[in-house]
């Protein structure tokens, strides 16, 4: 909990989320995602298709969008360390059922790039 990873992904996620307010003013921070958000989108929408982006709860998709963009743009660290920090994030964050839809999404999107 004390990794400076995982502190510096719930900055990122904190920022994801306030964004997704109307009138957000996008932090300097996360401008690398932001300008990915549209193939990022795409790619959590394929994964869920029967859950629009617009009606996944705010937190979940803060935390998919960060995670999907580590998975296909960053690519730093390994596939299965994104994920489980994604979980983790979900069960401190989300509802009880976010950290079940956090992995199920980010998996199909895993089977898609690999």
């Amino acid at each position: 909990a004390h990794d400076p990873r995982h502190q510096r992904r719930i900055a990122y996620m904190n920022e994801l989320f306030s964004m997704s307010f109307p009138g957000a003013v996008v932090p300097q921070g996360i401008a690398s995602i932001t300008a990915n958000l549209a193939t990022l989108d795409k790619q959590i929408q394929e994964a869920a298709p029967e859950w629009p982006i617009d009606h996944i709860a705010k937190i979940d998709l803060a935390i998919l969008r960060l995670a999907c963009y580590e998975l296909t743009v960053e690519k730093k660290e390994p596939p299965k360390v994104i994920i489980d920090e994604a979980v983790e994030l979900a069960k401190e964050f989300g509802n009880e059922n976010s950290p079940k839809f956090v992995n199920g999404v980010l998996g199909t999107i895993l089977k898609s790039i690999t």
